[in-house]
C-alpha cells in the first residue's frame, strides 16, 4: 500500500492545478481526491518496496533450492543407468 503522505501530497498537487474558482473547495477536492486516488490504488492491489522485495528473496531461495534439487536427481538418475546398464 502507498504511503497516505504521499497520498496527501498527490491528492494536494492535483488540486492545486484546479482553475481558481474552484480553489474555494480546494480542502473539499483534496479529500474527494484523496478518497479517489486510494480506492484506485487499492484496486490495483498493489504491494510496498518492503514487500516485493522479501518476496523477490523467497523465490531467489526458491529457485536455489529447486536448482539443487535438479542436480541432486539428475545425479541419482545417473547412478541408476549406470547400475542398471
Amino acid at each position: 500500500m502507498l504511503d497516505p503522505k504521499k497520498l496527501d501530497e498527490m491528492a494536494r498537487r492535483l488540486s492545486e492545478n484546479l482553475p481558481g474558482g474552484v480553489r474555494e473547495f480546494q480542502a473539499e477536492m483534496e479529500k474527494n481526491m484523496r478518497a479517489t486516488l486510494q480506492n484506485m490504488f487499492n484496486r490495483l492491489d498493489l504491494v510496498t518496496r518492503e514487500e516485493f522485495d522479501a518476496q523477490a528473496k523467497v523465490l531467489a531461495r526458491t529457485r536455489a533450492q529447486l536448482e539443487a534439487l535438479e542436480t541432486r536427481v539428475a545425479t541419482l538418475e545417473e547412478h541408476e543407468d549406470r547400475a542398471q546398464g
